[in-house]
């Protein structure tokens, strides 16, 4: 794995517990992943005694990550969530199931929360070429049907973009 943990930037994500737990399930989904380490805190903190505060170091797609478990001071929200640019629709349904997995929620316009409370997009790597086309109305046809999804199905998508939406905009709803 090309990724080491000299990073000198990356995210640190807070847990109220479970930190370990989250990073190996992460882990076991996407590939280029594995945790490097967990440590345990020896000093007194404000989350409480020495040896009750995780850190863990972990790799996701080869991206170093860092998480802490210390306690509830702080939770989740969309103000942050980790996006993964899939190639696929059967990558995306892939990391779709397996974060849902033991009690996510999907939420919309790609996005799901999963069993530990982090955000995620998941998201055509396509779909990010399409909003950003100097074909303004083309954009415009498949960022009006992405507001419409909850998980985001290609395509359709790619159908909008092209024009001929009202040929496939059903297509997700007769698959379910």
């Amino acid at each position: 794995m090309a990724t080491t943990l000299k990073s000198r930037i990356f995210p640190f994500l807070w847990y109220d517990k479970d930190a370990e737990a989250a990073a190996r399930f992460y882990a076991s989904i996407f590939p280029r992943s594995r945790v490097v380490r967990v440590s345990t805190m020896q000093s007194d903190s404000p989350s409480g005694p020495p040896g009750s505060v995780k850190v863990v170091d972990f790799v996701l797609f080869g991206q170093r990550f860092m998480a802490m478990a210390a306690g509830a001071h702080h939770t989740f929200n969309d103000a942050l969530s980790i996006m993964v640019e899939c190639d696929t629709q059967a990558e995306l349904d892939r990391y779709w199931k397996a974060l849902l997995k033991g009690g996510g929620k999907p939420i919309a316009c790609g996005w799901l929360s999963d069993r530990f409370g982090l955000r995620w997009q998941l998201t055509p790597r396509r779909l990010n070429e399409m909003l950003a086309s100097k074909d303004r109305a083309a954009s415009k046809r498949a960022s009006d049907l992405m507001m419409t999804m909850v998980k985001l199905e290609l395509a359709p998508l790619e159908a909008a973009f092209a024009g001929r939406a009202k040929a496939m905009k059903r297509a997700p709803s007769r698959r379910r």
